[in-house]
């Protein structure tokens, strides 16, 4: 199986709590609400929000693929981590078996946050991740980088969130 991480940290105003909040807690609400050109809807197919829950995200149309499946692994709110797999999606194309996401949010001496990612991808079998691929992977996050744009603006303007 190949397998290809990549890492990434982005900062936010945001402070940490209310980061978690949004970008891991209440992502799932936030995302059709702030961004719907991006996220149609977000369907919880089991559990209650906590570790071993599966949820589905539909795309709006023209976003480039249709559905994405993700097991919630952690939400651990004392220690601000979260960690989700995307188990199945149409982005796949029977090259990628799974997706792993580790969101580590870490106050920053602004009193903003840093919130670090580990995105751990893997193919299935022996296929490797081709240039090809890491191109829609690159698409897909900045996708993603401006749907959590929409909800740091929407939460800077809401204080009360």
């Amino acid at each position: 199986m190949g397998v290809f991480a990549k890492e990434a940290e982005v900062s936010t105003p945001l402070p940490p709590a209310k980061a978690f909040k949004a970008f891991a807690v209440d992502l799932d609400t936030l995302m059709p609400k702030v961004a719907p050109q991006a996220i149609k809807s977000v369907e919880l197919l089991q559990g209650d929000g906590g570790a071993g829950t599966i949820k589905k995200n539909t795309f709006a149309e023209g976003y480039g693929f249709t559905y994405a499946k993700h097991r919630v692994d952690v939400l651990d709110k004392d220690n601000l981590l979260y960690t989700y797999v995307v188990i199945e999606s149409d982005f796949f194309n029977n090259v990628v078996e799974k997706i792993s996401y580790e969101t580590k949010f870490v106050a920053a001496a602004d009193g903003g946050t840093s919130i670090k990612i580990t995105t751990t991808f893997y193919a299935i079998g022996d296929i490797q991740i081709t240039p090809d691929l890491m191109l829609q992977i690159k698409e897909a996050s900045e996708k993603l980088a401006l749907v959590l744009k929409a909800i740091e603006n929407y939460v800077l303007a809401n204080p009360d969130f």
